[in-house]
């Protein structure tokens, strides 16, 4: 496995890192204890889950993943073995705390003290805010339309709630999520401005298909020293070649849920596809292994999130650390993306 440093911390994370939101919906808990033991047993030091999951988002399983590595740490007692990313829900969402602003000192604390009780541990390492609270266009979103709205986030209020809540023990380090250059830089900015704690992390989607990461945000991370942790690598599956052709195995994540996951499914995507998979047949890669080692090399890449619904999935997912790409497979892949640019941002 490889590392590399959180942030500025001296924390070193894995770089790829266990994702776990399909826990309690795709994945019963024992399956999820499955994963959870081979990845830890196979170099994996860094979990990442949301008070939000399973997902598909619903009532119904809003906590559930939380929950179940709860009862893990419960069963193995290796929770120090662990470096444990979670996340607060944004706004939208009515049955999570009536849905409105959620970055207030009420809603957050609340929220941190239930993720503490689902995990069974008395602290999170990474603590990230799941979606801005400002109007903005996250979540593949294009085009900016600007609005006058009283409701933004106070960048300053939420760090300084969090630092409150660094100062108690109850999360190490905090980090964003689905957010844009505009809103990581004003974070960034105002946490020196005014001696805050400092965002260590953005959790943002980043794989062949969606390369828009590198536009505006990549320099930051680069700069100031707070990295992508790179989310659907394989595009919710797609980059494993699974797809193809219009195929849908059964119980695949777009055959159960394939209306909540819009991304991905465009004609131009299934072209893009067809012409990676073809680089990594011609190089004797595995498609799947190709992806995920593009997105790993990445400078500016702290982490790689998996997510993966069986065994061998994970086994070769997690195998991916051991894949070489060569200077001609890079420039086939650049080659690719200039023909094809962002097809699903």
């Amino acid at each position: 496995m490889n590392y590399k440093n959180l942030g500025n911390t001296d924390l070193k994370v894995s770089t790829i890192c266990l994702g776990t939101m399909t826990y309690g919906e795709q994945n019963t808990e024992k399956e999820g204890f499955e994963q959870m033991d081979y990845a830890l047993d196979n170099g994996i030091n860094f979990f990442d889950t949301a008070e939000l999951y399973s997902i598909p988002a619903k009532k119904e399983t809003y906590g559930k993943t939380e929950q179940i590595i709860g009862n893990w740490f419960g069963e193995r007692k290796n929770r120090k073995k662990v470096i444990l990313a979670s996340k607060v829900s944004g706004p939208g969402l009515k049955w999570i705390r009536g849905g409105g602003n959620q970055f207030d000192q009420k809603n957050i604390n609340e929220a941190v003290d239930n993720s503490l009780k689902r995990l069974q541990t008395d602290y999170i390492d990474l603590y990230q805010l799941h979606w801005p609270e400002r109007k903005t266009n996250c979540m593949g979103r294009l085009g900016y339309v600007h609005k006058e709205d009283n409701n933004w986030n106070n960048f300053e209020e939420i760090l300084s709630i969090l630092e409150k809540i660094i100062k108690s023990g109850k999360i190490r380090y905090i980090g964003l999520s689905n957010e844009t250059p505009w809103g990581l830089s004003k974070f960034l900015e105002i946490s020196k401005i005014k001696k805050l704690p400092k965002m260590m992390s953005v959790q943002n989607p980043y794989n062949l298909l969606n390369r828009t990461y590198e536009v505006g945000l990549a320099e930051i991370s680069i700069r100031e020293q707070s990295g992508l942790l790179a989310y659907s690598p394989l595009a919710g599956g797609y980059l494993s070649g699974k797809y193809r052709n219009g195929k849908f195995p059964e119980k695949s994540r777009y055959k159960l849920f394939g209306n909540y996951f819009p991304r991905y499914k465009s004609d131009i995507d299934a072209k893009a596809i067809e012409e990676y998979y073809k680089i990594a047949k011609e190089n004797n890669l595995n498609f799947a292994q190709m992806a995920l080692k593009f997105c790993e090399i990445q400078s500016f890449v702290t982490s790689t999130i998996i997510g993966s619904t069986t065994m061998e999935q994970l086994k070769s997912d997690i195998d991916s650390v051991n894949v070489q790409l060569n200077e001609s497979v890079i420039k086939q892949i650049n080659y690719v993306q200039s023909i094809y640019p962002n097809p699903s941002p």
